[in-house]
């Protein structure tokens, strides 16, 4: 991931912030005083509450370090030039489409490698994934290729900037 930027959304970005505020602002400061704890209690080969502290400072220690990484390596949908100033479809952007076959419909937001999510309204799908791929670039009216196991062929109906 070192030499590959990654773009993020504004909203990304925030939440990436956030979740690195709090790591080490309130839940590193929390296993410290846990560990401290533990340590005064002590033999700590058999004490469960320092294993268990360790445990939790790394995975707080390994998400730090992978935040931190995202957050060096980041850049902005405008700064990818996938953006609000682009006609063409972009990150951030709300997409209606159709598989061509079915017509099945679909509506998802587009977003960088960070903050997909297939749970939320609408659904938030990477700029990367098969569906991102196609749609990225292109503009409503025109059709794209799915490439995934199975290739298929989809109708973009519409497209909002958010």
């Amino acid at each position: 991931m070192a030499d590959k930027k990654i773009i993020l959304t504004p909203e990304a970005r925030e939440q990436l912030e956030k979740e690195y505020r709090d790591l080490i602002d309130v839940q590193r400061p929390d296993v410290i005083e846990k560990l401290s704890l533990a340590r005064s209690q002590g033999d700590l080969s058999e004490n469960a509450d320092y294993d268990a502290a360790r445990d939790r400072q790394a995975q707080i220690e390994s998400r730090i370090a992978q935040i931190e990484e995202i957050l060096n390596n980041a850049v902005s949908a405008e700064e990818a030039g996938l953006g609000a100033n682009s006609k063409k479809i972009g990150i951030g952007d709300v997409v209606e489409f159709e598989e061509v076959a079915t017509g099945e419909k679909a509506t998802v937001r587009i977003v960088g490698q960070v903050g997909a999510d297939p749970f939320a309204v609408p659904p938030t799908i990477s700029n990367e994934s098969p569906i991102g791929l196609a749609l990225i670039g292109s503009e409503p009216g025109k059709t794209a290729w799915v490439e995934s196991q199975e290739r298929y062929e989809i109708r973009i109906l519409s497209s909002e900037r958010k």
